[in-house]
Formats: structure tokens, sequence, C-alpha cells
């Protein structure tokens, strides 16, 4: 039910992606990475033992997770939309000089969350090796593409 209505929501917002504002982009991505924060957040907690684990819960946020990284969100990196371009994104320059890998490493972002749903269940001594793999992902694309 979930993935359902992030789908939805994801499909009726990027509605107008093509004829789009930078600006516009700019809040979708935005918008996108608080729903990726927020999963992660909801994992991390369990992980650390600041919040009860709950494998329903956890289940449901690695789902979330995996309907997220489905989203092709690289189209919504369009020109005149970086750091130098508007205040309030961290988004750097180097992501239209090299479009190409800033795909590969959202690609792979994608692949860290296949079947985390699977991998988060059982018990919270799963969800750290979970969150290592997708955690890589985040951290290297930052590294090359995100203004901190």
């Amino acid at each position: 039910m979930t993935r359902a209505f992030l789908t939805a929501a994801f499909c009726l917002a990027a509605l107008p992606v093509a004829a789009q504002s930078a600006d516009d982009a700019v809040k979708a991505r935005q918008g996108f990475f608080t729903m990726i924060s927020t999963e992660m957040g909801t994992l991390s907690d369990m992980a650390r033992g600041n919040t009860e684990y709950d494998e329903a819960a956890a289940v449901a946020a690695a789902q979330n997770l995996m309907a997220l990284t489905g989203y092709d969100l690289p189209k919504l990196f369009v020109d005149g939309s970086s750091a130098d371009d508007i205040d309030g994104t961290d988004a750097l320059p180097a992501i239209w000089d090299d479009k190409d890998d800033f795909a590969q490493k959202y690609a792979a972002l994608a692949s860290a969350t296949e079947g985390m749903d699977q991998a988060v269940a059982g018990g919270q001594e799963n969800l750290g090796p979970a969150l290592q793999a997708v955690g890589g992902t985040c951290r290297d694309c930052h590294q090359s593409y995100r203004a901190d």
C-alpha cells in the first residue's frame, strides 16, 4: 500500500518535469531527499537502539526506500539548477559535467536498496549491514556532487 502511494505521488508530482523551472526542480529534489532521509532515519534509530526494533516498521521503511530509488531522480537535475545557479541547493555543477557518472552513482543507490526489505527483517542486528551498504552509496555520491 505504501509503495503504491509513493509511486503514485511521484508520478503525479513529476508530470510537469519537462517544462518545470529550475526552482521547481530543486524543490522536487529536496522533497525526494527528505523522504529518503526520513526512511533512513527510521532504520538508523532502530539500528542504534534509539528506537525499539520493530520489524514491520523496518520492513516498511526499507520498502519505501526501494520504491523511492526506483524513481528517475537524475531527470530533476535540469540545467540552471546547480548551487552556482540557485541559492538553497547543494548540487555541485560537477553533476552537469559528468551526468553519466552521476546517474551511475544513483543507480548504485537503487541497487543497494534491492532486497533491503528482506535484509532488515529478523532482528536489529540485520539493520547495520543493510544501512552500511546504502549509506556507502550515499557517501560516494555526496563526496563528488554535493556541497557541504
